[in-house]
């Protein structure tokens, strides 16, 4: 956000080498990352099971799924704002063990109505804000000529989603509906302490001096704001819209099984995962307009080829 800071130091020089604590950190917050967003994707592997047990129309079926995504996009604001003023290392720690609850609520009690899961998605959206505290911990750590890398690696955290997949619907088939839920609290609880123990926000760390009010006035008024938001909104908000309904697209247009849905959305997940820290090191050295300018190339040509309803395979598979 732009805004008075205040700072032991100034920033380290562009071309400043990356110290050995930082990769520690990144890693922490990577992990932080991929757990959280494994508590924020619960629900969607579960829709098409809750639209058949719960009777539910199609739309229905898309708020419940679509309920965290929101909630855990616009609270990155405030979760934003917080981290600028008290840093990732009290964030995290608080962030994880936050979305415990709502995991807990859905996994024991809050899976027998549609009001009662739209009840426990909102709050399950506090998993989703992670996003918020990472970036400026990372950034922090990292010289600007490697933060693509940086925050990249950091982005591959989002493959928390897919463990999501991978597991949720097979665990609920083993052992029952409460079962990933305990497992993914037991996950999030262990991670709170571990940030809390290890987790260091970088020397030098800036902390704000204006109102929240005033910061976000001066940050509306930046038009980079409003560009990078759109392109976001496309790119990222794309991404996750599409990996959190592709089960129930899978199941509906192509008549997969619940599990075999779940697994393939997984297979999207990772290679989304795997490009993460390639974009980054890419951006780092050929610019990041060039490397989002092929990106959404690729995409459209996928989603154009996507849109005619080709055989799943091989071709179908190739546009995902």
């Amino acid at each position: 956000m732009a805004q008075p800071l205040k700072s032991k130091s100034g920033p380290p020089p562009a071309d400043a080498p990356v110290p050995g604590r930082a990769w520690l950190m990144l890693a922490l917050a990577t992990v932080g990352f991929a757990v959280n967003f494994w508590a924020w994707a619960l629900l969607s592997p579960l829709g098409p099971r809750f639209k058949d047990g719960l009777d539910l129309s199609s739309f229905e079926q898309s708020l419940l799924v679509a309920v965290p995504v929101v909630v855990g996009s616009l609270g990155r604001i405030p979760v934003g704002a917080l981290t600028d003023r008290f840093g990732g290392r009290v964030m995290f720690p608080i962030v994880s063990a936050a979305t415990i609850v709502p995991v807990l609520y859905l996994g024991l009690a809050g899976h027998d109505s549609l009001v009662a899961l739209l009840v426990g998605g909102f709050f399950l959206g506090i998993g989703g804000t992670a996003f918020a505290v990472g970036v400026p911990l990372v950034n922090a750590w990292f010289p600007p000529a490697r933060r693509g890398l940086g925050i990249g690696v950091f982005g591959a955290g989002m493959g928390g989603t897919a463990i999501s997949a991978l597991t949720t619907v097979k665990l609920v088939d083993a052992h029952g509906m409460a079962t990933p839920f305990l497992i993914t609290a037991g996950v999030l609880a262990g991670y709170a302490v571990l940030a809390a123990l290890l987790l260091r926000d970088a020397p030098g760390r800036t902390v704000p001096t204006e109102p929240l009010a005033r910061r976000l006035a001066a940050t509306a008024r930046l038009g980079i704001t409003w560009q990078a938001s759109a392109l976001y909104a496309v790119a990222f908000g794309g991404y996750v819209a599409f990996s959190v309904y592709l089960p129930t697209y899978l199941k509906t247009d192509y008549g997969l099984t619940q599990a075999d849905a779940a697994n393939r959305m997984a297979g999207f997940v990772l290679l989304a995962v795997a490009m993460r820290p390639a974009g980054g090191w890419l951006s780092d050295r050929i610019g990041p307009v060039r490397v989002l300018a092929g990106t959404l190339a690729v995409v459209v040509a996928g989603a154009a080829v996507q849109a005619f309803g080709p055989a799943l395979a091989p071709v179908g598979t190739v546009a995902f």
